[in-house]
């Protein structure tokens, strides 16, 4: 019993010394953690208040202010941000961050005139030099590198103004935004992450569904994406669709499912269009949608009350003009000429520039 007794009393020590020294270690891992979050944060932001604990870090009424010229007071604000280290840091390499969960959170981003897409960039984009390469940007303004296991967002609130289709800038709203965003490396951004969202797409007479899953690299912009619309309102999507001749949108929904794969900047999505229950603002003999007569694209619905259109997008991400295929924008003309007797090719057009703001171009 002695021998006994004196094996579990040694076991009993070991494992109490092994949760101290895990304890200790999470702690000093935990306040390492503490520092690099305020220094990463930037001048802009603001806390109510920050709470080291045994399990990370906890950021309470969390904001980022937008700089001058950006369309929303805030680029951030989140009540509540859990950060949980990766004791794997207290033995060197790169700062790891196992998980960051974000609760009741807004975010805004921004599509300027040029095309290009700004998302939090009083992290993103003013730590970066233009003219060095990410690695060299990084060590040269002293930034450490971060890697974060997972993010998850909680029923966020997403403003997108988009600069590029109208002045003032158009405002895309999607609320109950759920997100997760798997292996992701800061600053750089030079290395593919995974990405899942899901939310509800604002519109003025109904609300529809937005999914995206798949991967993507900020750095070189490559990309894997499965992107789906459901039931969105067309009044809120009708600058992308619409030519400046064309008549208005009355009401109507939109059904959209595209697979979007870019690689070395240029980009291949094919994908369906679904209209459903389409009602123009104008009759007029001259009045058109997308560039097609009125009367055709009506009478193409009225046996099932929706048109359905597949294309192919192809362009290279770098071209400031995006410039689709030619060759494909005629075939794709053509084919839909059968049915309607006229060239769609403006709808494809159109979906251009909504491909372009998922991609930053």
């Amino acid at each position: 019993m002695t021998r006994t007794r004196r094996r579990l009393t040694l076991g009993a020590i070991v494992m109490l010394a092994l949760v101290v020294l895990g304890f200790v270690g999470l702690n000093i891992a935990v306040r390492q953690l503490r520092s690099q979050i305020e220094a990463a944060l930037g001048p802009r932001a603001s806390v109510g208040a920050l709470n080291a604990g045994w399990t990370g870090v906890e950021l309470l009424d969390l904001r980022i202010k937008g700089a001058a010229g950006w369309p929303a007071d805030d680029e951030l604000r989140a009540r509540r941000v859990h950060v949980r280290p990766d004791l794997r840091s207290l033995f060197g390499g790169p700062w790891r961050i196992a998980k960051v969960r974000v609760e009741d959170a807004y975010l805004c981003a921004l599509r300027t005139r040029d095309g290009k897409t700004h998302v939090l960039p009083a992290l993103l984009d003013e730590r970066k030099s233009s003219h060095a390469a990410p690695s060299e940007a990084t060590q040269a303004a002293g930034i450490p590198v971060v890697e974060i296991g997972q993010i998850e967002v909680d029923a966020a609130r997403l403003d997108f103004f988009d600069a590029s289709v109208r002045q003032p800038a158009l405002r895309l709203r999607v609320e109950q935004l759920d997100a997760q965003v798997d292996h992701l490396v800061l600053p750089a951004l030079d290395k593919p992450f995974d990405l899942k969202l899901g939310g509800v797409f604002k519109g003025p007479q109904r609300d529809g569904k937005i999914a995206l899953e798949g991967s993507y690299t900020p750095a070189t912009r490559d990309a894997n994406v499965h992107a789906r619309f459901a039931g969105v309102d067309l009044l809120a999507l009708q600058p992308y669709l619409l030519k400046v001749a064309d008549s208005g949108v009355r009401r109507g929904s939109l059904d959209l499912e595209m697979r979007a794969t870019v690689l070395g900047n240029k980009l291949k999505a094919p994908g369906k269009l679904t209209l459903t229950n389409l009602e123009l603002a104008s009759d007029g003999p001259l009045a058109t949608f997308a560039g097609v007569p009125r009367k055709a694209v009506l009478a193409a619905m009225t046996d099932k009350g929706r048109l359905e259109v597949k294309f192919t997008l192809e362009g290279r991400l770098d071209d400031p003009s995006f410039s689709l295929n030619e060759n494909l924008a005629t075939k794709i003309a053509s084919g839909m000429a059968e049915s309607l007797g006229v060239s769609l090719s403006g709808v494809v057009k159109g979906l251009g520039g909504v491909v372009r703001g998922l991609f930053g171009q």
